[in-house]
């Protein structure tokens, strides 16, 4: 259990633990933090990312008002019968006013859970462009045209985009994308570790004419690390 530093006043909640998409910008950040952990633990399989269970942290859910489900891992590698355990405890959940965020790259790996997942409960997944070319080169996750239709298909009207690592895009497709999605709210941030890996990111002035259009459509954009070198708020006072 540990504090979310992107998703504020969040704790998480981990009877999972891992996932296989290798994302390149995952591994010098992220899963050095849950290596860590593992290493306290004496866990060997969080060490190596491996996807796994610690059905022992079933009963102990953190004590804040929004958790978030798994995010030390993706639930596209867990056990149907361990997510079912999962979304039990949550429905039981004695605490009111508990909002639940679940995300995965491969939404549709959300679509067989929908009915059992309570109605406070946030789906989210990670839309990093809208271009599949190269990608492959960056993760081993579902291509972000497939990924977005998964998630615009999920019947589900709790719905949040995570923009992050932004990488570069077509910006009138990108944005059409998520206003069909209707998303709740969306995050949005640069790569944390762009001295491990260099990505190919936006032009300042691009990444805020869709951070604007998208407020100018009513929806709330969290941003996270966007006040530094290469994005000011000059740059953004000047579109």
């Amino acid at each position: 259990m540990k504090k979310d530093r992107m998703y504020k006043d969040t704790k998480t909640w981990n009877p999972f633990v891992g996932c296989k998409y290798q994302c390149t910008y995952c591994m010098p950040s992220f899963q050095k933090v849950v290596a860590w952990i593992g290493r306290l633990h004496d866990c060997k399989k969080c060490q190596t990312y491996e996807p796994h269970e610690h059905s022992e942290r079933l009963d102990r859910i953190p004590n804040e008002r929004c958790i978030f489900i798994c995010a030390d891992g993706d639930i596209t590698f867990a056990k149907k019968s361990l997510m079912m355990k999962v979304f039990g405890a949550m429905r039981n959940d004695e605490k009111k006013g508990r909002i639940w965020f679940v995300q995965s790259k491969n939404p549709k790996c959300l679509e067989q859970y929908l009915e059992f997942l309570p109605k406070n409960t946030y789906l989210l997944t990670t839309l990093e462009t809208n271009r599949d070319e190269g990608y492959d080169k960056i993760s081993k996750a579902p291509k972000p045209s497939k990924r977005y239709k998964y998630f615009l298909a999920l019947k589900w009207d709790k719905k949040m985009v995570t923009i992050e690592p932004l990488l570069d895009f077509d910006l009138e497709t990108f944005l059409q994308w998520i206003l069909s999605i209707k998303p709740k709210a969306v995050f949005i941030g640069y790569n944390s570790r762009p001295k491990a890996v260099e990505l190919q990111e936006p032009e300042k002035k691009k990444t805020w004419q869709l951070i604007h259009r998208l407020e100018e459509k009513g929806i709330q954009v969290l941003k996270k690390e966007m006040w530094d070198r290469r994005v000011t708020k000059k740059a953004y006072r000047e579109l």
